[in-house]
């Protein structure tokens, strides 16, 4: 996961109006683009709030009481770094359009 939060580090994190003619030139129908893009857009999400929350839980601290709550640096940096990075569905379009997603079909006797 590191290589893509190196990779998207230039990125940016805005949306930017898309060519849908140019997003379906890869396989010619629209509705197996978009569901390219979002089957990897989800899995980017998921796989980038597990390490989020696993990070998290290394400066977790548990207090016997509300008083205790203390503003942890740690986690307040990790915080800040993930809300930089660019959505998931941003970072799916990319990888779409340079070409370095490789996706296959099942077949439907599967």
């Amino acid at each position: 996961m590191s290589d893509i939060k190196t990779k998207v580090q230039d990125m940016d994190p805005n949306i930017s109006p898309r060519s849908l003619g140019e997003m379906v030139n890869r396989n010619k129908n629209m509705f197996e683009t978009l569901a390219v893009i979002t089957k990897r857009a989800n899995q980017l999400s998921q796989d980038l709030k597990s390490e989020l929350h696993s990070k998290l839980e290394e400066f977790a601290v548990t207090p016997d009481t509300i008083e205790e709550i203390q503003e942890n640096k740690e986690q307040v940096e990790i915080s800040k770094f993930y809300e930089k990075l660019p959505n998931p569905v941003v970072i799916a379009i990319n990888e779409y359009l340079n070409g370095e997603l490789d996706y296959r079909f099942r077949d439907e006797d599967d």
